[in-house]
């Protein structure tokens, strides 16, 4: 057992991941993780889909203890699903908790990665751009919607970072503890910003390791107009709202 395996198991931890009609790869998925990290707990925030994702969950949790669910009513959004994750995460004293996509545009694989980084960050964010701009299959433009997405959130916000949208992260218990989390009501690309602008204000270490990001292969697209609208009025929020010391 390397060094990091030892951490991995020392840690209390738990991969949030939300879902609406991700049935087929949710199939695949939790499996994929159970062998690959069977000290690790899943859990499933499940938007009410249509599909049986969150029935597929159900059953396969009566099997597997380290396998939970939380199904909500409706379609409530990417943002709020991860609130109730973490949530969770914290009512249920885990130490860590990761967050990643359902469709494995985020490779299971990186998960043991993030831990090489936990002795010096709070914070772990799996980055797109970190060294050049590792994205796959996705439409020219969508990459540049993102690439320049988050060279305008840095550049308003000044937060630190070269992926201020990515979803594959890595959090500490304390950092989760930290944040309002009743304060928190954006999705999307806007509710990854909000994150890791509050985490950088609390005075947090923020660290970004390289990944590759594949577009998905099953299911479609959460992305609309909506969502960008509303991350390109978060960051004037969130500037403004650090100015006026209301922050929270």
């Amino acid at each position: 057992m390397n060094n990091t395996d030892s951490l991995t198991v020392k840690l209390k931890s738990i991969i949030i991941i939300p879902t609406f009609d991700e049935l087929n790869n949710v199939q695949k998925l939790i499996p994929e993780l159970r062998e690959m990290y069977p000290e690790i707990d899943i859990l499933i925030v499940d938007d009410n889909s249509p599909d049986g994702t969150a029935q597929f969950v159900e059953n396969y949790s009566k099997k597997d203890s380290a396998v939970h669910l939380i199904k909500r009513k409706g379609k409530m959004g990417l943002g709020t699903a991860y609130v109730a994750g973490y949530k969770y995460m914290l009512e249920h004293n885990y130490d860590i908790a990761f967050q990643m996509d359902a469709d494995f545009s985020h490779d299971p694989r990186e998960i043991r990665n993030f831990m090489q980084y936990l002795d010096r960050y709070d914070l772990v964010i799996g980055s797109r751009y970190l060294v050049g701009v590792n994205v796959i299959n996705w439409p020219m433009r969508r990459l540049l919607l993102s690439y320049f997405a988050n060279k305008y959130t840095k550049f308003i916000t000044g937060l630190p970072i070269n992926d201020c949208t990515g979803g594959f992260k890595c959090f500490k218990r304390k950092v989760l503890e930290s944040i309002e989390l009743n304060n928190i009501s954006s999705n999307g690309y806007a509710f990854q910003i909000e994150m890791n602008y509050k985490v950088w204000k609390k005075g947090f270490k923020i660290g970004e390791m390289p990944i590759v990001f594949i577009d998905r292969v099953e299911g479609t697209s959460k992305m609309s107009k909506k969502i960008v609208r509303e991350a390109i009025l978060m960051v004037w929020k969130l500037r403004i709202r650090s100015i006026l010391g209301i922050l929270k």
